[in-house]
């Protein structure tokens, strides 16, 4: 997926709320909207943006979808921002490298 729609998927405050919630676990869309105040409508209208995105996977567990957070899909967005700043991703390594010893 191309960086500049996962960045149009993420401007939306609520998707990044989303993206937070099933970072670590997955989640149906009852329980995403029950952690958002928002109805089930439109959580699964912001998660079909997400998934379009490349940015969630979705699984099904019975009758539920669940969902969670895709790493893969942001492997675009990685490779934008090394092109866009390689000398400073190659300080920041530097300097983690240099505390780590």
């Amino acid at each position: 997926m191309a960086a500049e729609e996962i960045f149009k998927a993420l401007a939306a405050p609520q998707r990044q709320h989303i993206l937070r919630l099933v970072r670590d676990e997955p989640l149906s869309v009852g329980q995403i909207a029950t952690e958002c105040d928002a109805s089930q409508q439109a959580v699964s209208h912001h998660l079909q943006v997400l998934k379009d995105a490349g940015l969630v996977a979705v699984r099904r567990d019975g009758q539920r979808r669940l969902y969670l957070v895709d790493p893969d899909g942001f492997e675009s967005v990685g490779d934008f921002v090394a092109e866009l700043w390689p000398s400073g991703l190659a300080r920041l390594k530097t300097t983690i490298e240099d505390r780590q010893t």
